[in-house]
């Protein structure tokens, strides 16, 4: 890293602080950090879903999938595409019937508050597990970055001697990223999490078109060498259309899984449902939906075709390097794009890509924080006040469950990094369990049960499934919503059969 790289990465996070920062003026409430007083224009909301969903996981993790196997990855995104369209038709109108500052409060006015704090109990615990990952992710960039630094392994050495350097090094990494990002959520809420997404957005869909250009010039054949080689290699291979509910990444669980991870993920997840609450209106949080989608397909594809021309330029051309990046003799796929900024790219370009990648980090994570910090607030606190207390201490609160939550996803980063293999699977394997049990109650919401015994059974059952079919089946992660969400209905839909109350004659 040459002065000029650690010149841009310190702008980029300097400037995104500061952005945070002059946000903060004109909160009065936490309406006005949680939701930006509903005044976000349609685009602003668009790109904040984009790199919401779009974290290190996908800028990093993705090449490495295309790397090791090939773009059916890519079969999801049509699942995705079919999600978003049945969210607008069945989820974002609900939305704007009342004053909502969480998904989970529409939930507490069907079923009472005690359903509205249990799904809100499993979406903090699940996001906070999951973008802890994300958060590891994003630090082994960081890490592959400040190892380049002279006297940087004896330093480690020195800080924490009985571990290994480069341990040490990420632990820094992770507590410097979250420690930043935590900085501007906490002073500007939702309004600065909009923003700088789109600044996101932009720094790291740039970024890694440049990175994959300069890639394409060290490979001497160029496009026709990439696509020669890598569809030799299996590696443009799109469509499987294997029926094997144990396989990931086929056509079926693309479509049918990746349409019910959306309608989750984006239809009852406050991670999302918060950003559709800053809009002016269901009309424009539907159409910043929809339009997310086509701009996902498109990076998506961007990441992936990375991928494929890092393995023609690796295998053909830098081979000796792949040794490097093999821990107990298994090559690990996800530190491939991150080696390759650190070592081939130009001074200056190196700084911005590395920024790019922090970029998709922050949006998530920011976003995870506020979310977070929304629903403990007004799933959590402001219920359980038995007075009520002015907007200033409930902001007040806000922030510093902002604070509280950056915690928790720092010390899950610490854990997995002993135990993190493949980021993308474990990441989408952890939402995708916990996922299908609040869509199920949220269906059972939207076909009209009210009685709160519907909802815990449907919740209870759903969760007794997942666990089996975690433990003792092979099933792919790709169908673990579907399942869920349809234990949780059928048990739910037992349940009222069978404790309803008799007419009387």
């Amino acid at each position: 890293m040459s002065a000029l790289d650690l010149a841009v990465l310190g702008a980029y996070v300097g400037g995104t602080v500061w952005l945070g920062l002059a946000l903060s003026r004109g909160q009065a409430s936490v309406r006005d950090y949680f939701t930006s007083g509903r005044r976000a224009p349609w685009g602003v909301v668009m790109a904040s879903i984009v790199a919401t969903e779009t974290s290190t996981v996908t800028v990093v993790s993705l090449p490495g999938f295309a790397f090791g196997t090939d773009l059916t990855f890519l079969q999801l995104v049509i699942g995705y595409l079919v999600g978003r369209v049945i969210i607008t038709l069945l989820f974002i109108p609900g939305y704007f019937r009342g004053e909502y500052l969480t998904a989970y409060q529409m939930l507490a006015e069907r079923f009472g508050e005690g359903v509205g704090r249990l799904a809100a109990a499993i979406f903090l615990a699940t996001r906070n597990l999951a973008d802890g990952f994300r958060l590891f992710a994003t630090g082994l960039v960081l890490a592959a970055v400040l190892l380049t630094l002279p006297g940087a392994q004896a330093s480690a050495t020195a800080l924490i001697p009985w571990f290994d350097p480069s341990t040490t090094v990420l632990m820094v990494s992770v507590v410097l990223l979250g420690s930043v990002t935590v900085a501007y959520t906490y002073l500007g809420g939702m309004t600065a999490v909009l923003w700088t997404d789109l600044l996101q957005l932009t720094v790291y869909v740039g970024g890694s078109a440049a990175a994959g250009v300069l890639l394409l010039d060290l490979i001497p054949g160029g496009w026709s060498e990439v696509v020669e080689t890598g569809s030799a290699a299996g590696r443009f291979r799109l469509f499987d259309f294997t029926w094997d509910l144990d396989r990931s990444y086929t056509f079926w669980s693309g479509l049918v899984g990746g349409a019910c991870l959306t309608v989750a993920t984006h239809g009852t997840d406050q991670l999302i449902v918060q950003r559709y609450l800053c809009s002016r209106s269901s009309a424009e949080a539907s159409k910043a939906l929809l339009w997310s989608g086509v701009v996902v397909l498109g990076q998506f594809l961007l990441f992936l075709v990375i991928g494929v021309m890092l393995y023609v330029y690796y295998t053909g051309y830098a081979t000796a390097a792949l040794e490097t990046l093999s821990v107990g003799g298994k090559l690990q796929t996800d530190r491939i794009f991150p080696t390759f900024i650190v070592t081939q790219l130009p001074s200056g370009l190196r700084g911005l890509v590395i920024a790019s990648i922090f970029a998709a980090a922050m949006s998530t994570l920011s976003s995870s924080l506020n979310s977070s910090a929304s629903s403990t607030v007004a799933d959590f606190y402001m219920p359980a006040t038995r007075q009520k207390r002015s907007a200033g201490h409930y902001l007040v609160v806000a922030r510093r469950t902002t604070i509280a939550w950056g915690i928790v996803q720092i010390l899950v980063a610490f854990v997995a990094i002993r135990l993190s293999d493949r980021i993308v699977d474990e990441v989408l394997g952890i939402s995708s369990f916990t996922n299908g049990l609040i869509l199920g109650v949220f269906l059972l919401g939207a076909l009209g049960y009210r009685r709160q015994t519907t909802a815990y059974a449907g919740i209870g059952t759903g969760a007794v499934v997942m666990l089996g079919i975690r433990l003792l089946t092979a099933v792919s992660w790709q169908w673990y919503v579907l399942v869920g969400a349809a234990a949780t209905c059928v048990a739910g839909w037992v349940t009222d059969r069978l404790t309803e109350t008799p007419h009387a004659t």
